[in-house]
């Protein structure tokens, strides 16, 4: 929120990032970042800095409510509402979004610049008495986890057919403005609802038999844990 008027910043340099007129419609700013994605990708020998900027510039111009801010106050006036403004998501994501969640490369996603997030630990209790670790026992431990569906390969659709939302432009946020008087206003940040804060949309006919467009499915595992007999209390 702007307790007071923001101060008016640089509002061109998204627009000569992508090489556009400021008054470039959604169809000019696609055709700019696409053909300057696709020129400065890592994966094919780019500018990973250019890359950065050009999903920077792309994400906030191609929404409208941000591009309005940005018009009016530039770059810290999305800075200082927003935490972060245009530069909070990854720019391989805004680009495979895009892309409707491939790429133009073939054989799947990028590579480079991105590490597969380890998951959460698991903390499971198990009931062991003080005789069966004194005599040794085995208890059968059974587990349940979310893994990427094997059928879609975690794209949720049977062809990978999923859709940029319109909603938030495959951000999966969308920004609410209010005018709170002369030169002030508030802008608060809150998953779309269209989308359910994933950025992208599955016709109902399209969507995985298997996980149902969740792209992940539950896993089932048992394992056997074991106590050996190590240790007996010592006598005088």
């Amino acid at each position: 929120m702007f307790g007071r008027p923001p101060k008016k910043s640089d509002n061109t340099k998204y627009y000569e990032i992508l090489g556009v007129a400021k008054n470039a419609s959604q169809d000019d700013l696609k055709k700019a970042y696409r053909k300057a994605a696709i020129k400065n990708h890592p994966d094919k020998g780019g500018d990973p800095e250019k890359f950065k900027e050009l999903a920077q510039a792309y994400e906030v111009l191609s929404d409208p409510e941000k591009r309005e801010i940005y018009d009016q106050y530039g770059e810290d006036a999305l800075k200082e509402g927003m935490g972060g403004g245009g530069g909070g998501h990854d720019p391989f994501d805004i680009f495979q979004s895009f892309f409707g969640g491939g790429s133009p490369f073939g054989g799947g996603g990028s590579s480079r610049g991105r590490r597969q997030r380890r998951g959460d630990d698991v903390v499971h209790s198990l009931k062991v008495s003080l005789e069966d670790l004194y005599n040794g026992t085995s208890k059968k431990l059974s587990l349940s986890r979310n893994v990427i569906c094997s059928k879609c390969k975690g794209k949720g659709s049977k062809s990978g057919a999923s859709m940029k939302c319109s909603g938030c432009q495959g951000s999966g946020m969308k920004v609410s403005i209010r005018q709170l008087g002369p030169s002030m206003i508030q802008q608060m940040q809150h998953p779309c609802n269209e989308c359910k804060g994933t950025g992208e949309t599955i016709n109902d006919k399209d969507r995985c038999p298997q996980c149902k467009g969740e792209k992940v499915v539950q896993e089932r595992k048992c394992w056997r844990l074991s106590w050996r007999r190590e240790c007996r209390m010592a006598r005088r």
